[in-house]
Parts: structure tokens; sequence; C-alpha cells
């Protein structure tokens, strides 16, 4: 499982400000190009985001889908990218002396992804998402209430 660690400086509940706005999702997620809608109740279990990811006018519709949430510490997704397939991702939110720290945890589950060795794979997923919490900590700290 690739696993990203930022600081922040702001607070867990300013980056699940963030979190919680799902029109945000492709500001921050490497990959998502564009948002199509967000069910009411988002972040809430079973809720989804409708995305697309590629570049225009290769575009690919899919949704994210809420596992489990526990605001401000905890949010898991299923992120679906087919025909790449489905990968499980877990963002952790925990109190720091100067703000937060962020853990991006991501796996393959389903689909062609999920066959490749892990090894193989891990490094990619680490790389795109060092830049996808990077831009999670400037989106949170752009919007800090203490920023």
């Amino acid at each position: 499982m690739a696993k990203n660690v930022r600081n922040l400086r702001c607070s867990p509940e300013d980056v699940f400000d963030v979190l919680r706005d799902g029109w945000l999702y492709p500001t921050w997620v490497v990959g998502a190009s564009r948002m199509r809608g967000q069910d009411p109740g988002w972040p809430a279990v079973g809720t989804e985001l409708h995305h697309s990811f590629g570049i225009w006018p290769f575009l690919i519709n899919d949704t994210t889908t809420v596992l489990e949430v526990d605001e401000p510490r905890r949010l898991v997704i299923q992120a679906k990218g087919w025909p790449v397939g489905e990968a499980r991702v877990e963002v952790t939110v925990e109190e720091h002396p100067r703000g937060c720290r962020v853990t991006l945890r991501e796996n393959p589950v389903r689909g062609p992804g999920a066959l490749v060795p892990g090894f193989i794979a891990q490094p990619g997923i680490w790389i795109r998402n060092n830049e996808s919490i990077r831009r999670l900590r400037w989106v949170a700290e752009g919007r800090s209430r203490n920023g």
C-alpha cells in the first residue's frame, strides 16, 4: 500500500472542509479532471462523487464512493478509474503541534490495476499521491481560518 505523509499548517477541520466539498475533488486529486455531480450528504457512507478523469477529449466518467468516515480524523473512499480498476484510498488527519499531519494511503483493489505486483505499482501511486497531498495542503491552508 502506497503511503504519503505531510504536515499542514491548518487544523484537521480545515482539511475536512476541503474533503467535505466534493466539487474541490479535481483540485487536489491528480488525474481527476472535472466534477459532474455530488450526492446529497457527501461525505456520508455510501454517497458518491461523480467525476471524470483523463484529458479532454479522452475523458472517462466514473465515481468515488465513501466507505467510512470519522470527521475530522478519517475518510475512506473507493475510487473508480476504469479501465484501470478501483482503489481504496484512506485519508487520516491527526493533530500536530504546528497544525495537522495528513496521511494518504492507496491500494488497488479491483480490476487490472490490482493485478500489477506492488513493487511495480506502488512507486507510481506514491509519486501521484505525493502531488495530490501537496495540492490538498495548498487548498486546506489557503482556506484555513488560521491562514
